[in-house]
């Protein structure tokens, strides 16, 4: 390909970006409005949690009442179909669907070092941009507004993510693909966000606390000795639950399947382990009901114990709203998101069918993994860490997107910025209502809401 054709392709895909403000403009994006026709928040939660385990359901609602934060880390089901109901740039790219603070964090990559990332794929899908973009920002101002913050304050952090995030579009668009495949945020680089020297200590120290999170440090947590000497998955219902295999050939079919996701080389390191027992486990706020499962895998030559989780994997949110998923399997619509999103995944990351037709992926439980104490920050914290967050999901799009169109369409000014501030706000005062509605469901016993739902 010649120089002339590079800059022909180049001019046309900053072409496509720059139609694509004719038929949404950036101002436009800003703007939310519930129509007349919304359907009632509540409603369409009940309604996703049919297939769902029923006895943890009220764990479900119980944890989205905690506050409107967690509602919204609940109620993506809401806001896709809110996005979906707005003008879309059709500028596409593979979408997290659930790109909200709480999902972003520290893990290990295959070399064992620290990396920061997007970590959540359940409602992987492609589709718009900046319905990512907009889940983003909304997390960040009701977060803001949960911590304290003003409105002014709660916009100012909003405004840093955005530009964060077309800054980072705008970075990558320069750089070639590779460059941008191997780009990564490491553990240094958080750490660095955090000027105050007592805050930077506590930063460290998850840091620290998220090397520490391996399976071996799992095990004193979620297994006891059993009557054979061997370690168990504990009994502390309904939360960790061992279950009792009638037919353990039904095991070993999943895993089996599972292990024909991996390529060759990690199946050769799997089957250096031999499973010894499985629970059920409940994990996050939006995905409780789904069915959630670990298996205690042990290393036959050395004893050290592997944690492996399979989860459940439903139909994107996004579905209903976006072009179906080229994956008839969810499990492998889960797997590749990720893997085409992340700057680096699990070794053991992989899909599996179990019984009745149900879908999982499978992953290490605890493979140093870290998260930001959102609650605890201050504004300025807050703003750095938005930023931080906009940034990386600017590099999981250019992955998959047209990033050239991209930085086109986003310009150099500040106007999509301020329009990510003007909906985000919008989107929070609805997102207050909308806890409220789930607040009065659980109080006239619409819903019933667990007492102690961690």
């Amino acid at each position: 390909m010649t120089r002339a054709t590079v800059r022909g392709c180049e001019r046309d895909a900053a072409e496509r970006g720059k139609a694509a403000r004719q038929s949404v403009g950036r101002a436009e994006l800003g703007q939310w409005r519930p129509g007349p026709d919304r359907a009632d928040p509540v409603t369409m939660l009940v309604r996703q949690g049919r297939g769902r385990v029923p006895e943890l359901l009220p764990i479900r609602y119980a944890r989205m009442a905690q506050s409107p934060f967690a509602f919204l880390r609940g109620a993506a089901a809401v806001m896709a179909a809110d996005l979906a109901a707005t003008p879309n740039t059709g500028l596409t790219a593979q979408l997290c669907g659930d790109a909200h603070l709480a999902n972003f964090g520290l893990y290990a990559s295959p070399e064992r070092n620290l990396v920061f990332d997007v970590n959540d794929f359940d409602e992987t899908l492609p589709g718009p941009f900046e319905w990512d973009v907009k889940r983003l920002v909304a997390s960040v101002a009701v977060a803001a507004r949960d911590n304290g913050c003003t409105d002014e304050q709660a916009g100012t952090a909003v405004v840093a993510a955005a530009r964060a995030y077309r800054e980072t579009v705008s970075a990558m668009a320069g750089l070639d693909s590779l460059a941008v495949w191997y780009d990564m945020v490491d553990a240094d680089q958080v750490a660095e966000l955090v000027r105050k020297p007592k805050r930077r200590k506590q930063v460290e120290k998850t840091v620290a606390g998220a090397r520490k999170h391996t399976s071996l440090q799992a095990l004193s947590k979620l297994t006891e000795t059993g009557s054979d000497g061997r370690p168990r998955i504990k009994n502390q219902p309904p939360l960790l639950v061992p279950i009792e295999l009638r037919d353990e050939s039904v095991v070993e079919q999943v895993f089996a399947d599972y292990r024909r996701s991996l390529a060759d080389e990690r199946r050769v390191l799997l089957d250096r382990y031999e499973l010894v027992d499985t629970g059920m486990k409940v994990v996050g706020v939006g995905s409780v009901g789904t069915r959630c499962f670990i298996a205690l895998l042990m290393d036959k030559e050395s004893g050290a114990p592997l944690f492996i989780q399979l989860k459940e994997a439903l139909t994107s949110v996004l579905a209903e709203h976006a072009r179906s998923s080229r994956f008839r399997h969810q499990g492998h619509r889960v797997v590749a998101g990720q893997r085409l999103m992340q700057s680096a995944s699990d070794i053991f990351l992989g899909w599996a069918s179990g019984p009745a037709g149900r879908f999982f992926y499978l992953r290490q439980l605890r493979d140093m993994k870290g998260s930001a104490d959102i609650d605890a920050m201050s504004h300025a914290e807050l703003s750095r860490y938005a930023a931080l967050c906009g940034s990386v999901l600017a590099r999981a799009h250019a992955r998959s997107g047209d990033r050239i169109a991209l930085a086109a369409y986003l310009g150099s000014g500040d106007k999509f910025d301020r329009a990510m501030g003007e909906f985000a706000l919008a989107y929070a005062d609805q997102t207050l209502l909308d806890h409220r509605s789930l607040l009065d469901a659980i109080e006239s016993g619409r819903v019933e809401a667990a007492a102690d739902p961690y």
